[in-house]
């Protein structure tokens, strides 16, 4: 490891309010100079004068620069540099027993080679980092080093929620970063000025999924509420011209007109509406009508719909009549090997040969969670990338949950269980029936090479086929 000079090895951070500050800044910018149209990371790069590597360690609020950079930055959008915009990072060196990286609110100047900064990073002792990363469950919060951008995902979908009237659908199996996504899109919301709600569906009482009267009712009043607006539903609310137009004429004429700047309200987890599909088509058409009535009605052009859905659960509804098909569909992929390579740069290893993430990624693909479920045992749980495929092609080693889980889903549905089994014990191409193979695709079990078939990753194939061999004929 290279060693610096002194007791501990610094950089610079912006705090949450110098990066609101200077993002504030930057999309004043972009409406006066580009269209409103945002910036590409390469045009910031020209027009700050720093490296893309080194924006990427500005926005993440966890990776250190030194002081020059920082003036650099604030000054391309004119902005002059303030003490409260930033904070010290301090990285302790072998010399000191601390176990984590701690905040020094100093404001010395400190100066220091960034490649030199990053690379102490990358090689420090896994003993180090063992208390510095909780096991990865649920979404990665906004200042966690391991978010992985998905270009152009984030950026669509930071484009399209400015957009008046705006849907945007997320989709995905579960674990693969849906609500990551959400929290970044909350937040740049936020940064906008624009007001935000964030539904999770699943609180939503089961006897209001069954009639489509109480379930807007109970949309409309959350929204309120969250708003810290007076719901006055039976005010605004007549049973006689039906609860649909009561909804539109709600919207537009009462709880919108609250509301100067425009409001993100997200649905996440609508999964559980799939499970009453009257109730949902209607709903869905709900969603429809207030969209098209949007685009000639500045007040209902103030709300922006986030819909957030996994496809484990729509998987099982009649594809043929699906009643989402407005506003921008985003449909989350795994991780590429470069993605990969990232993540487990920030994790703490330097694999610059490549052989350790093709290892991996040969076991689990890209699939963001297993990934960092790999890279979390590798580095804080002693495990050495040989022993955890080993013993997860044995028995599910450390992954054993999510394959019960999807074992479970398989066992609910016997035809599915057994067209996947075709999947995983036979070696030669197969035929799928377009249905089950759209299933399994959406459930995350199988993905396209060429024309054929293949289990999703090395994992499936070996769990699976011990699993379901007894089935095929």
């Amino acid at each position: 490891m290279k060693q610096f000079k002194g007791t501990r090895k610094r950089g610079l951070v912006l705090t949450p309010a110098g990066l609101q500050r200077l993002q504030a800044a930057i999309l004043a910018v972009e409406k006066a100079q580009n269209k409103g149209d945002r910036f590409t990371l390469e045009q910031l790069r020209v027009r700050m004068n720093v490296s893309t590597k080194t924006l990427s360690r500005l926005w993440s609020l966890n990776t250190g620069v030194d002081q020059k950079t920082l003036k650099l930055c604030f000054s391309a959008f004119n902005l002059e540099l303030h003490s409260e915009d930033y904070t010290i990072l301090s990285e302790p060196n072998n010399s000191e027993n601390t176990q984590s990286f701690s905040m020094s609110l100093d404001t010395e100047e400190v100066n220091f080679s960034e490649s030199l900064y990053l690379d102490s990073f990358v090689t420090q002792d896994h003993e180090q980092l063992e208390n510095l990363w909780s096991y990865p469950d649920g979404p990665v919060a906004l200042d966690s080093p391991f978010y992985v951008d998905r270009p152009p995902i984030e950026e669509l979908v930071y484009r399209e929620v400015t957009q008046p009237g705006s849907v945007i659908w997320i989709r995905a199996p579960r674990e693969m970063g849906k609500s990551s996504l959400v929290l970044r899109l909350l937040a740049f919301a936020k940064m906008q000025g624009y007001r935000t709600v964030n539904l999770n569906c699943n609180q939503i009482d089961a006897s209001c999924l069954t009639d489509l009267n109480k379930l807007l009712r109970c949309l409309c009043w959350r929204l309120a509420t969250e708003l810290g607006i007076d719901s006055k539903l039976d005010d605004n609310w007549n049973e006689e011209i039906g609860c649909k137009f009561s909804y539109i004429l709600y919207l537009k004429s009462y709880l919108l007109k609250q509301s100067e700047s425009p409001i993100v309200f997200v649905l996440n987890d609508v999964d559980s509406f799939f499970e009453h599909p009257e109730v949902a088509q209607e709903l869905f058409a709900c969603f429809r009508s207030w969209y098209e009535a949007a685009r000639q009605d500045t007040n209902l052009q103030k709300l922006r719909l986030v819909v957030v859905y996994s496809t484990e659960v729509y998987v099982w509804q009649d594809i043929n009549h699906s009643p989402l098909n407005l506003g921008l569909p985003i449909r989350l992929s795994e991780f590429n090997k470069e993605q990969v390579e990232y993540l487990a740069q920030r994790h703490g290893f330097n694999w610059s040969s490549g052989k350790e993430v093709s290892q991996l990624m040969s076991l689990v693909g890209g699939h963001p969670a297993l990934i960092r479920i790999g890279l979390y045992y590798l580095c804080c749980q002693g495990i050495t990338l040989k022993n955890l495929i080993e013993e997860a092609i044995a028995n599910g080693g450390i992954y054993r949950y999510h394959l019960w889980r999807h074992w479970s889903i398989l066992q609910e549905k016997p035809h599915l269980a057994k067209a996947y089994a075709e999947v995983v014990t036979k070696k030669q191409n197969i035929f799928l029936n377009p249905i089950d193979a759209h299933k399994l695709e959406s459930l995350g079990l199988i993905r396209y090479q060429g024309d054929r078939i293949v289990p999703r990753c090395e994992l499936y194939r070996a769990y699976f086929e011990k699993q379901l061999s007894t089935i095929v004929e």
